[in-house]
């Protein structure tokens, strides 16, 4: 018995060596990258520990275009400009899949805009650009509901009286109220029990899929979903916000054809009409609430926390502040609004704003997308179904497209003049297919937010701290740590 259990441990061996074996033969096309192990593939040559090192450590030893493997499933990284360049614009047709994992299957199950995939990523992506351009993005209509918006929480700041404060939770909900307007046609009052019990659903939410928590139920789905743990809130507050969305739907059912298409819903309501024969249409009343379910994914978190490190980055350094400010009263003088097209006139303003953008990324890397079939770049074989990451981060640090990739610095955007100089290299919002569907909304509230938030306040220290940190905490998302500054009415606005 003993010869037996022997000889088929030793078989065994044998057939793992093969397949070892072969596997390493089989990559010798692949990217560099890491040793393959079998069953945890590469990846632990990566670390435990996310941070912002590690992936241009890698890239440094297997050069910009190099392939992890999370067990049996390739992972390419796409590293600096030239190659996240290429790899968006140039193959944008063949990278343009989203990755699904099991956690986001739970939830998005394949719909809406951001988890979806081929004809109904198209034509679900088609109708959202249509309709925010209906909706008066970059116009008067949509504008104003963002100016209204910024006038809110410089009242919210000024209810402080200059008093050290935490501004995320304001941030975070001012933002969202601007979602609320685009998706619902109106905003809600901060004390409103629903629209707090919908920011605590969503903020949980968010909360998790950037933790550790998150990334141990993609890795162990099968173990995972058995038991209890932050995974079953995360879920009941995913199912909460679907839930508000499709309350909303019913609401505007009942009213829908009384008036012209104010919001996204009433479009989209409208198109589900006009496609009722169409045998190839995807609008449904899932698909719509998916939809919703994206636009505050996509519109909330990004913008909230490119705030807070603004704020936070004007408080560090307050020459840039004050001189960003006296352009600001310059330029617009007595004028008590605030429009897009002012950017054209606040060259410095405009170019702090874009500096914050790129110094403080807010994610750890881009939105991985999946090859949708076998492709050849740069003379290697990358797989069909293989994961695409493209490190926007390096990108942004990119030392051969910025002067001083590691500093604060609103010089990069500047000529010699002082003109603002829009640089090829700021690719915040991603590239190509998947370029982020609410990158033009996102750069409206952003200027209209920042400026108004600039020209009402000294954003100061709060007495005893000689300098806010700003070491990000690293998830998936790169947030500020918690912190607390003063909102010093200035006289001009007090």
């Amino acid at each position: 018995m003993e010869v037996l259990w022997l000889m088929l441990v030793a078989l065994l061996v044998c057939l793992l060596s093969l397949h070892f074996l072969r596997q390493l033969r089989a990559q010798r096309s692949y990217p560099p990258g890491p040793l393959w192990l079998p069953v945890i593939g590469s990846i632990w040559r990566a670390g435990l520990k996310a941070d912002t090192d590690t992936v241009s450590k890698l890239a440094k030893r297997y050069g910009d275009l190099y392939m992890l493997w999370l067990g049996h499933i390739p992972v390419v990284v796409l590293f600096g400009y030239e190659a996240v360049k290429e790899g968006l614009i140039n193959h944008s047709d063949d990278f343009d899949e989203r990755v699904l994992t099991p956690f986001l299957k739970l939830f998005a199950n394949g719909e809406g805009i951001i988890f979806s995939n081929g004809h109904t990523w198209k034509q679900q992506r088609k109708f959202g650009i249509t309709t925010m351009r209906k909706l008066g993005l970059g116009k008067k209509g949509m504008e104003h509901q963002i100016e209204e918006e910024a006038h809110q929480l410089v009242e919210t700041f000024a209810r402080e009286k200059g008093q050290p404060f935490d501004p995320a939770m304001p941030i975070f909900n001012s933002i969202s109220n601007v979602i609320c307007a685009v998706v619902f046609g109106h905003r809600f009052p901060v004390e409103d029990k629903e629209f707090i019990k919908l920011m605590g659903d969503f903020y949980g939410l968010l909360t998790f899929l950037c933790s550790v928590d998150h990334m141990v139920y993609e890795l162990f789905p099968w173990i995972m979903k058995r038991l209890p743990g932050p995974h079953r809130k995360a879920l009941a507050s995913a199912e909460a916000v679907l839930s508000f969305a499709r309350k909303e739907v019913e609401k505007h059912k009942e009213h829908h054809g009384a008036h012209e298409p104010q919001d996204f819903i009433d479009f989209y309501l409208s198109q589900m009409k006009k496609s009722e024969n169409d045998p190839n249409s995807t609008y449904n009343e899932e698909n719509l609430v998916h939809c919703i379910f994206d636009l505050f994914i996509a519109g909330t978190e990004t913008s909230a926390l490119t705030l807070q490190w603004a704020l936070l980055l004007l408080a560090n350094h307050p020459d840039i502040q004050e001189k960003a400010h006296r352009e600001i009263e310059d330029v617009l003088g007595s004028s008590q609004i605030f429009h897009y097209q002012d950017r054209k006139k606040l060259p410095y303003t405009n170019a702090v704003l874009h500096e914050i953008e790129r110094f403080r990324y807010i994610f750890l890397l881009g939105g991985p997308r999946q090859c949708s079939k076998d492709v050849n770049m740069r003379g290697f074989f990358i797989p069909k179904g293989a994961i695409i990451i493209p490190d926007l981060r390096s990108v942004l640090c990119d030392p051969t497209h910025w002067e001083t990739p590691e500093e604060f610095n609103p010089n990069h955007f500047l000529d010699e003049d002082g003109n603002f100089v829009e640089r090829e290299a700021f690719l915040p919002f991603g590239a190509g297919a998947r370029v982020c569907l609410g990158e033009q909304l996102a750069r409206i509230e952003l200027f209209i937010f920042f400026a108004n938030l600039l020209r009402a306040f000294t954003f100061q220290l709060p007495e005893g701290v000689k300098e806010l940190n700003t070491d990000p905490i690293v998830r998936l998302t790169l947030a500020p740590r918690p912190y607390k500054l003063c909102a010093v009415p200035r006289n001009s606005s007090s």
